[in-house]
This record gives C-alpha cells, sequence and structure tokens, in this order.
C-alpha cells in the first residue's frame, strides 16, 4: 500500500507541476497579452490525461488536437445552423460531437465539453482559431517536451495511435 501511495504520489506531483506551467502558460497568454484567449475549461481536464496518464490513446497528440477541433467545430455548426432551443442544440451537438470523434478515431473525452462552453458562449468561427488550435498546439508542444525530454516517456506512443 505505502508503494502505491508513493508511486500516486510522484505522479500526482509531476501532473501537478506540469499542468500548473502548462495551464499557466495559456492563462498568462489570454490575460497579459492582445492575442486573445488560449485557454477553455476542458483544457484543465486535458491536462489530467496529458500528465497524469500519457500513455493513454486519449492523451496522445492526434487526440488532443482533432478531439478539440472536432467537437469545437460540431458545436459552431449546430449553433450557426440549427435554430432551436438552446437545450436541444447542446444535447444534438454534445452527442454528435462524441459520434464524430469516435467516427474518425480521436476520441478526447474532455473535448466532449467544448459544444457546451460554445452553444452557451454563442462563439464563432474564430474560436476555433483562438483557443481551440492555438491552445491545444501549445498543450501538445508542452506534452512533448516535459513527457519525452524530461521524464524521458516514450511521449507521444505513436502519432497514430488512436481510439
Amino acid at each position: 500500500m505505502l508503494n502505491l501511495i508513493k508511486k500516486n504520489f510522484k505522479q500526482a506531483s509531476l501532473a501537478f507541476v506540469f499542468s500548473g506551467i502548462t495551464i499557466g502558460s495559456l492563462s498568462f497568454l489570454s490575460l497579459n497579452t492582445p492575442y486573445g484567449l488560449f485557454v477553455v475549461g476542458s483544457f484543465g481536464a486535458t491536462m489530467v490525461l496529458v500528465f497524469g496518464y500519457p500513455e493513454s490513446p486519449f492523451s496522445q497528440p492526434k487526440n488532443i488536437f482533432f478531439g478539440h477541433f472536432t467537437t469545437s467545430l460540431v458545436g459552431i455548426l449546430i449553433l450557426q445552423f440549427l435554430p432551436i432551443d438552446q437545450f436541444l442544440q447542446i444535447a444534438i451537438a454534445v452527442g454528435l460531437a462524441i459520434f464524430v470523434m469516435i467516427l474518425l478515431g480521436v476520441t478526447h473525452p474532455p473535448a466532449g465539453g467544448n459544444p457546451i462552453l460554445i452553444i452557451l458562449g454563442t462563439s464563432s468561427y474564430p474560436f476555433l482559431l483562438n483557443p481551440i488550435i492555438y491552445g491545444s498546439i501549445i498543450i501538445i508542444i508542452y506534452a512533448v517536451i516535459l513527457n519525452r525530454v524530461v521524464l524521458k516517456k516514450n511521449y507521444p506512443n505513436s502519432w497514430k495511435s488512436s481510439i
């Protein structure tokens, strides 16, 4: 039991530090530069996977990038082209976004929340670039550097891995 706690403590500590560095950088860019928003709530859940469980297929760069991108695009398209009650837009967008991620083999569970954020915030196409695309790229860069270079882990496992 003590060995498990020791192992979990190390894993949790690294996830704490690396998540703080990554989200801190995204937050700094969002709050202290004129370049716009770089962070969204779903990126916090991405940190759990990327720095807590980097070996998971859900944590791989392809899944991070395309998971966030496709779910956000679905949310924007539903918002723009399906003029129904907001609660129905959210329900359809989340279900469709999950369908698309699984269909394309780019499942990233935290991205499932993006359509909710987009519809409630009435976001539009520029949201895809900033924060989704730029934020995802920054997360992937940090994930590769911290997991591969600092921790010497085999990350990404494979640029082709997916679920």
